[in-house]
């Protein structure tokens, strides 16, 4: 089994940054792809970023592309996202997923976490 904590997230203005960070435990991290994907109210959950478990491959959704970074550090079991001139349209609750070997930009991950809020005000 892996677990997946979300945290970071929090309430930013127009223009600002976040870092969330994506704690996992369970089995070999490095073995897994984490996703990054976002839910906005009354909207489908959509992927944001994705990265391999070697972190040699990143997929970015066109929305966030040049404005989000995604990371990971295997010493620490812990993948990022870090989050620059955000607008209120990335208001969303943001959630981190695993799957095994390879990463994609769907939502077919096997584990998730319970999600983070970012709120973005204008």
């Amino acid at each position: 089994q892996v677990q997946l904590v979300e945290s970071g997230g929090g309430l930013v203005q127009a223009g600002g940054s976040l870092r969330l960070s994506c704690a996992v435990s369970g089995r070999t991290f490095s073995n897994y792809a984490i996703g990054w994907f976002r839910q906005a109210p009354g909207k489908e959950r959509e992927f944001v970023a994705g990265t391999s478990g070697s972190g040699s491959i990143k997929y970015y959704a066109d929305s966030v592309k040049g404005r989000f970074t995604i990371s990971r550090d295997n010493a620490k079991n812990t993948v990022y996202l870090q989050m620059n001139s955000l607008n209120p349209e990335d208001t969303a609750v943001y959630y981190c997923a695993a799957r095994r070997v390879q990463v994609l930009t769907n939502s077919n991950y096997d584990y998730w976490g319970q999600g983070t809020q970012v709120t973005v005000s204008s």
